[in-house]
């Protein structure tokens, strides 16, 4: 791959996963959701402000920035390049959901989500769909055995992230599949408030609305 179709890629797919969702939503509803709730421009905190359907959405839309960004990373190599592409693209995906260019011009600060839902969006091209529905099975009885959707999805999150890493390394044989553990690394770093508040029992459960 040549490195200036990895700039592009690299570029592209940031500004993709910048797209402040949330905060569009929010503002159609008259709501900011970066003064609401846990200030995270995400599904779980969308849903609180504005109820499940909407962080639904959220989730959705969030999810097909990553695809978005494959997609078109895909389109710009050819051959062998194109698993590779596709990988450097969802780290940058997600990268970009977590710190928004967007999100911080709008606000004076550094902002944006904790990434789940766009890594989950980058599992629909990396994954079959049985381990897709096996991962949204797990994710739904974890949430309904602790209602803390947190915990869901950072375990989702690093089992399906560490099965992509292994399977495509191990595979293809090119160190640069290793780089998808900068997914799961980021989802856990944007999520270590939460981690915390798991372990002190402090965590708001689903059902918490945001006041």
């Amino acid at each position: 791959m040549e490195f200036q179709t990895v700039i592009i890629i690299l570029v592209s797919s940031y500004l993709i996963g910048s797209i402040p969702t949330a905060y569009v939503i929010g503002r159609l509803h008259g709501k900011n959701i970066f003064e609401l709730g846990s200030g995270n421009m995400g599904a779980n905190n969308t849903a609180r402000v504005l109820g499940y359907h909407w962080g639904a959405a959220v989730w959705v839309l969030d999810g097909c920035k990553g695809i978005t960004a494959m997609l078109i990373a895909r389109q710009l190599v050819g051959g062998d390049d194109r698993s590779a592409a596709m990988i450097i693209s969802a780290v940058a995906a997600v990268m970009g959901h977590n710190w928004s260019i967007f999100a911080t011009l709008l606000t004076g600060h550094i902002r944006g989500g904790k990434g789940a839902a766009t890594a989950s969006g980058t599992w629909v091209l990396l994954v079959s769909p049985v381990l897709i529905a096996v991962a949204l099975i797990s994710w739904a009885a974890i949430v309904a055995l602790t209602r803390y959707v947190s915990l869901a999805v950072l375990t989702i999150v690093l089992l399906v992230s560490l099965f992509i890493t292994a399977t495509f390394f191990f595979d293809r044989g090119d160190p640069i599949y290793i780089l998808y553990v900068l997914v799961p690394a980021m989802v856990f770093y944007r999520h270590r408030v939460n981690i915390r508040a798991l372990l002190t029992g402090t965590e708001r459960r689903l059902g918490e609305r945001a006041k």
